[in-house]
């Protein structure tokens, strides 16, 4: 993978009384979505098969700090500042 990898978290989603959160990857031109806590990439666009597992295995080993990340982000608070960074 390219050393540019940025990675964003989306904020705590709930839907039928599930949370999960989701956790999007691009490099350039690729791109890639995971969905935690099942840290499986659910969309991905130019990435080999080897480097979705390698997205997979990092979402789980890094699982409890994607999740506090998603957990602390307040959509308001980012919203008001203008963020576009999640």
């Amino acid at each position: 993978m390219n050393d540019e990898l940025k990675m964003s978290v989306s904020p705590v989603c709930v839907k039928e009384g599930q949370k999960y959160a989701y956790v999007s990857f691009t490099d350039g031109e690729r791109n890639a979505e995971g969905r935690i806590p099942e840290c499986t990439i659910i969309k991905s666009s130019g990435f080999s098969g080897e480097e979705i597992a390698q997205l997979e295995d990092y979402m789980r080993r890094e699982r409890t700090q994607l999740k506090k990340m998603a957990a602390g982000i307040n959509v308001m608070t980012s919203f008001l500042r203008g963020d576009d960074s999640e």
